[in-house]
């Protein structure tokens, strides 16, 4: 009897076990993401390293090189855990009952999201590994935006008009690099209405 009160116990116990492992697991994983985010930003990709990542992260190599064997796939994991989180805050901001405008897909192309894809998108121009590393993970992007997009706006939006949103903010992100705050707000002012006005139906 008493053997099988432990046994009964000790497999009670594994999932619980199981458990704490896996929870180990995902914080050492969002560890290594934060911290591939912030070398992304601090450094850019050519001066961002598997070794400085690590460090940051309070993570050794070894564990490190066991999530992620690659610098490529670090750190193509890490803009994609941005996506997801910006996703979530997007549709999380829709549901408090806010008519969105088409401010959110500038929203989407803002902060360490889009410097950290930025750096992505430069440097796999000439980067064979890292080109063939990205190119799923824009599909993923783009669904991913597209997807939010039709949540929030739904009849309000047409799907090619998700897809011109998106582009229009991409550009507009990019050049927003070469304007002070002052101005970059006064273009958003001229161009926003105009924009809403072409690709969303009342």
């Amino acid at each position: 009897m008493a053997t099988n009160t432990g046994v009964t116990e000790e497999a009670g116990q594994a999932p619980s076990q199981s458990r704490t492992q896996a929870e180990r697991t995902a914080q050492m994983r969002a560890r290594l993401l934060d911290a591939a985010i912030s070398c992304l930003i601090d450094n850019g990709y050519s001066g961002t390293s598997t070794q400085e990542i690590s460090r940051r992260a309070g993570v050794s190599r070894g564990a490190q090189l066991h999530h992620f064997p690659t610098k490529e796939s670090l750190v193509v994991a890490a803009v994609e855990h941005l996506v997801e989180q910006r996703l979530e805050e997007m549709l999380g901001a829709h549901a408090s009952g806010e008519v969105p405008g088409v401010e959110v897909f500038l929203d989407a192309f803002s902060g360490p999201l889009f410097y950290a894809a930025l750096e992505l998108w430069i440097a796999a121009r000439t980067d064979p590994a890292l080109h063939a590393a990205v190119l799923p993970l824009e599909a993923r992007v783009n669904e991913a935006i597209h997807t939010g997009g039709a949540a929030i706006f739904g009849d309000r939006m047409s799907p090619e008009a998700i897809e011109i949103s998106v582009e229009l903010a991409r550009g507009l992100a990019v050049s927003a690099l070469f304007r002070n705050e002052k101005s970059d707000r006064e273009l958003r002012k001229r161009l926003i209405p105009i924009w809403e006005a072409m690709v969303t139906t009342t």
